[in-house]
């Protein structure tokens, strides 16, 4: 897998803006950390445990980059308001921000209990919501700013067993678009990423027949990697993408395709 640290994989420069990544301490979020920290963005790492928070910013800086690390709750509204007034107050103000966080509870409808779906709704879209409104307070009186969702291409295409998570899913790229309607007379763009089956630790595990047999589905022939996830969201920050707004960019290997 290509490292995030290589910095002669990004094309971007970001110097002098502040990125935050919710969910970042692992997975997709740190990759997207990463990749905007290379780029040269300070880089604000979120997430629930600060040890896992403290690992990911050493990480950064063990890379030469700047990071900085903040626990949070993303589904506390008041919790929030708090965080996102203290990286504004410690950073000067925030010019991306990434809505990454989020988690699957898995689960037949008729077997899925109450809290399967609340928590799922609850963090992935009511997170989401929280987070938006917080950074767009700050983006506005700056007249910039791109907010980035990360979405997935089940809440596009649906998946037995994931009808809280396509909900939310779903929710989040309705969301991006009403957000993106409100936020364009001051400056500031929202988009959504729908990832489709990327490694991750999780797919790590997967036997390699099944990895395989998921391969096989997509037109690519071959599953992403979270640095396809990264490099989106670099373009969608970046100037590059300055009329884009209100999309949802499948990175999927063709999967979805109409």
């Amino acid at each position: 897998m290509l490292s995030f640290q290589d910095e002669e994989k990004m094309s971007y420069n970001f110097s002098g803006q502040v990125v935050m990544v919710t969910g970042s301490a692992r997975g997709i979020g740190l990759a997207i950390a990463e990749a905007f920290a290379a780029s040269g963005a300070r880089v604000v790492i979120m997430d629930l445990q600060q040890e896992a928070v403290d690992a990911a910013v050493n990480k950064i800086k063990a890379a030469g980059h700047d990071a900085v690390g903040y626990t949070g709750n993303v589904t506390d509204n008041a919790a929030m308001e708090e965080l996102f007034a203290r990286v504004v107050g410690d950073l000067g103000r925030l010019d991306c921000l990434v809505n990454n966080a989020g988690i699957t509870r898995d689960n037949l409808i008729l077997r899925m209990k109450e809290e399967e779906w609340h928590s799922v709704l609850s963090i992935n879209l009511k997170g989401t919501f929280f987070c938006t409104q917080k950074a767009f307070k700050y983006m506005m009186k700056q007249r910039s700013g791109s907010i980035i969702n990360i979405a997935s291409v089940i809440g596009i295409m649906g998946n037995a067993g994931q009808a809280n998570y396509a909900a939310s899913k779903g929710g989040m790229i309705a969301f991006t678009k009403s957000c993106a309607r409100e936020f364009a007379s001051r400056g500031v763009r929202v988009n959504a990423i729908a990832p489709g089956f990327i490694e991750t630790e999780m797919t790590a595990t997967l036997p390699p027949e099944v990895v395989q047999g998921y391969a096989k589905a997509i037109p690519l022939q071959k599953i992403g990697t979270p640095l396809d996830v990264a490099r989106l969201c670099l373009f969608l920050a970046s100037e590059d993408s300055a009329y884009i707004t209100g999309q949802t960019i499948a990175v999927d290997g063709g999967l979805t395709m109409q």
